[in-house]
């Protein structure tokens, strides 16, 4: 499983274009799983914005447990989310 991971990754990181990689996943991922996915980012990225996580909840329909989730991973040391944020907003 990690290796299809990390395949996974090293494919994406060697493409260059957004709707190759958009087309990949539309392709490998069910309508619920991209459902999911961008639920997720956006929450992370309202939580960045400094939203409450009870609004994000009830707005995204999500469980305060997925919520926390993203919470606890913006507050870690040299979080992977937030370099990605900050990569989005330049």
């Amino acid at each position: 499983m990690i290796n299809n991971i990390r395949e996974v990754s090293y494919l994406l990181a060697h493409t260059n274009d957004p709707k190759e990689i958009r087309h990949f996943f539309e392709s490998i991922l069910s309508r619920r799983e991209l459902k999911d996915i961008g639920s997720r980012w956006e929450l992370v990225k309202r939580l960045d914005e400094g939203e409450s996580q009870r609004k994000i909840a009830q707005d995204l329909h999500l469980s305060l447990c997925k919520i926390t989730r993203g919470s606890r991973e913006l507050k870690k040391k040299n979080a992977v989310l937030k370099r990605f944020i900050e990569r989005l907003n330049k």
